[in-house]
C-alpha cells in the first residue's frame, strides 16, 4: 500500500453507542466529530443507538453499504457492565479484524488509566473496504484512541503506512 504525497480527506461516520446519552451529553460523539473534522475530513453522518445488539449492526450496516462512508467510529458499549454489547453486535460484520488495534489501544490506555484498561474491549476492523474502530465510551478514552492511533491511520501521509489507500480500492475499484 503507498500513501500519498497529499492528503485524503475522508467521509467519517460517527456512532454513539449508549442507553442514555442524547444529543446533549454525548460529549464523546462530539469529541470525535469535532476532531475528525479538525483533521480535514468530512462528517457523514452521527447518530446515538441504544445499547442494542441490533440497532448498533443496523446502523452500522447502512454506513457499511453505503459507498459515500469511508469510516465509523463506534464509541460506547465496549466494557463489561449491563448491556454492553458492542463487540458481538460489530465483529460478525468483519470481513477482516485490526488486531493491532485493540492491542495497541489497551497497550496506550494502560500508560492512562492502568489495569483498568482491561475492561475495556475496542476493537477494530473491515467490512466491504470501510474501516469500522470501536472504543470505550468515555471521551478520555475516545480521545486516547484517536489521538494516539485513528488520527494518523486516517492520513494519507503518515509512513511507512496507513488505512487511506485501502479505502481507497473502493473507489479505484482495486
Amino acid at each position: 500500500m503507498s500513501a500519498s504525497e497529499d492528503f485524503c480527506p475522508l467521509s467519517v461516520a460517527v456512532l454513539t453507542v449508549s442507553d442514555s446519552r442524547d444529543d446533549s451529553s454525548d460529549s464523546s460523539g462530539h469529541y470525535l466529530r469535532d476532531a475528525l473534522i479538525g483533521a480535514g475530513h468530512r462528517c457523514a453522518d452521527k447518530r446515538i443507538v441504544k445499547d442494542d445488539i441490533y440497532q448498533i449492526r443496523a446502523a452500522l450496516s447502512g454506513w457499511i453499504a453505503d459507498d459515500g462512508v469511508d469510516v465509523v467510529l463506534v464509541t460506547g458499549g465496549t466494557g463489561f457492565s449491563g448491556r454492553d454489547s458492542t463487540p458481538e453486535a460489530v465483529s460478525v460484520l468483519f470481513d477482516k479484524r485490526i488486531e493491532g488495534f485493540g492491542e495497541v489501544f489497551r497497550a496506550v490506555s494502560y500508560e492512562e488509566i492502568g489495569s483498568s484498561t482491561i475492561q475495556s474491549r475496542a476493537l477494530a476492523g473491515f467490512a466491504n473496504n470501510t474501516v469500522v474502530f470501536c472504543m470505550p465510551g468515555s471521551t478520555g478514552a475516545c480521545r486516547t484512541a484517536w489521538t494516539k492511533l485513528i488520527a494518523e491511520q486516517l492520513d494519507s501521509r503518515h509512513r511507512p503506512c496507513n488505512f487511506v489507500g485501502v479505502l481507497n480500492t473502493r473507489r479505484t475499484g482495486g
